[in-house]
């Protein structure tokens, strides 16, 4: 397998396809980086370079006991960036990776950086509270908490559902879809998937926005049961200066795998337009 080793000894595991300008993947909760493989098939077959890693305890990455928290996973990013040496990178993140990136620049800035893309991502931050008074309650997370340490198996199957909109009227999701997301949630550690909620949902990534100085869209389903649409997309693309926005009505929070084509083909744009953009300076 394709890894690197970072400074305190976690394993993380990568893959990177193609040739040309740089594109990486940073994954949701709780599954791996397999969930991008369908983006990333397709940017490979359009003339891109695509690198994507398991977070630290998901996959194939080792199950570090440290360092499952927002700072951790943009220094592993970091990691990953620096030891393969790439530039003028597309940072795309999905759900908890779409906190990844936020944390990232935030934390390493955008030296090697060219644009960035959130889908149904969790920032600026979730959990409800007198600062975010429109947030999720902390219970909602203490009940996924709960969940895990129970019957994780059971649990991973019912998440699912909301995951991809398969509990809707008329939703045709498939068996297979279904069953992926379970086998991808259940490669990933119990305590490195129990402390990543924390992580994704009491993370204030609001100065990390901030931050951003690179074109950047967000992607955001607007019926997303897991991460609504007016908690999270529609405050960050307020906070990052000059963001583009792209609402799909009715889609779910899993929509990188249940509209595949629909995302694929304006992420392709998106990229298309910063390298030509790049060029052109």
């Amino acid at each position: 397998m394709s890894t690197i080793t970072v400074k305190d000894g976690t394993t993380i595991y990568y893959k990177d396809w193609g040739k040309g300008p740089v594109v990486t993947f940073s994954h949701g909760w709780p599954l791996n980086s397999d969930a991008w493989d369908e983006q990333m098939l397709f940017l490979v077959q359009n003339g891109f370079r695509v690198v994507a890693h398991d977070r630290r305890g998901h996959g194939r990455s080792s199950q570090a006991s440290c360092g499952n928290d927002m700072d951790g996973y943009a220094d592993d990013l970091a990691a990953v960036i620096e030891a393969l040496d790439l530039r003028n990178v597309t940072l795309v993140g999905h759900s908890t990776g779409g906190g990844e990136v936020a944390r990232y620049i935030g934390r390493h800035g955008t030296k090697r950086v060219a644009a960035a893309v959130l889908i149904a991502a969790v920032p600026p931050i979730l959990v409800k509270s007198v600062a975010n008074p429109e947030g999720i309650p902390i219970e909602v997370f203490d009940g996924l908490r709960s969940g895990l340490t129970k019957d994780r198996s059971q649990f991973y199957k019912d998440f699912a559902m909301p995951f991809y909109g398969a509990n809707r009227p008329g939703a045709s999701v498939s068996q297979g879809m279904l069953e992926q997301f379970w086998l991808w949630s259940m490669q990933g550690g119990l305590k490195n998937i129990y402390d990543s909620i924390k992580a994704f949902s009491e993370t204030d990534f609001t100065e990390d926005l901030k931050n951003f100085d690179v074109p950047t869209l967000v992607m955001h389903g607007e019926d997303d049961q897991i991460v609504p649409i007016n908690d999270s997309a529609k405050k960050s693309v307020r906070l990052i200066n000059g963001a583009k926005a792209l609402y799909y009505p009715g889609k779910p929070h899993g929509l990188t795998s249940t509209d595949a084509d629909q995302v694929n083909a304006d992420l392709l744009k998106f990229v298309k337009s910063v390298r030509e953009d790049r060029e052109a300076a």
